[in-house]
């Protein structure tokens, strides 16, 4: 008798503790790339080549920061969660190389403008130059930026953007040939200055990048 009661209890225990009993881990499975948004067929984030001028940098986000400086009133020094700390936005925009080869992608990131209105630009200033951990740089207008919206992304298809692709910030330079799009941007430079030739304009690439301006046969995405 006291065999046929205990069975009961004993199977409502198991069922209890198995029902609220927590796993050892949780796994972590991260996010996944989308490669449709809203209808358009998008690229993966491995349609890229490799063309940086050092290879991939990997950059430790514990002691990273952005620095806004140049023509400013309040030069900033951000950390990356400082740095994403404000509206968020996202966009298609194709990126063209001249070598021929291009890919479509979802950019989700921060006004480049919002980030400028914060440090407080001073007149006179006209170019917005781009620094990058690996030495790189290059220029784009400051009205081009206001105006078009650029985004400094963080994130391409849904997913945080890799060491490969510029971790952690690219310039969402559209309408521009992929050498205006620096990666691993670390300062940002606010000048007076629209001759100022960055990495690939000092060796004779076109000033303004325009898709439609003659171009030259490499790029740095």
């Amino acid at each position: 008798m006291m065999r046929r009661t205990a069975f009961p209890f004993l199977l409502l225990a198991l069922l209890l503790f198995g029902c609220t009993a927590k796993p050892d881990y949780v796994a972590d499975l991260g996010h996944v790339e989308v490669r449709n948004y809203s209808g358009q067929d998008l690229s993966s984030i491995n349609d890229f080549r490799e063309n940086s001028i050092q290879g991939p940098q990997y950059i430790n986000i514990s002691t990273y920061h952005l620095e806004i400086s140049g023509l400013v009133e309040h030069p900033q020094n951000l950390t990356y969660e400082e740095a994403l700390n404000r509206p968020k936005y996202s966009k298609v925009v194709t990126l063209d190389c001249v070598e021929g080869w291009s890919a479509t992608i979802l950019w989700e990131g921060v006004l480049i403008s919002d980030l400028l209105d914060q440090a407080g630009v001073q007149p006179g200033a006209n170019t917005v130059v781009f620094h990058a951990y690996d030495g790189y740089s290059t220029t784009l207008p400051l009205d081009y930026i206001r105006d078009r919206s650029i985004l400094l992304a963080y994130r391409m298809n849904n997913v945080t953007i890799p060491p490969e692709r510029g971790f952690p910030f690219q310039v969402v330079a559209e309408d521009k040939w992929g050498y205006k799009w620096a990666k691993w941007v670390t300062r940002i430079e606010v000048s007076d200055d629209p001759n100022y030739r960055g990495y690939w304009e000092s060796r004779g690439y076109n000033q303004n990048g325009d898709r439609t301006a003659p171009g030259s046969d490499r790029c740095i995405p």
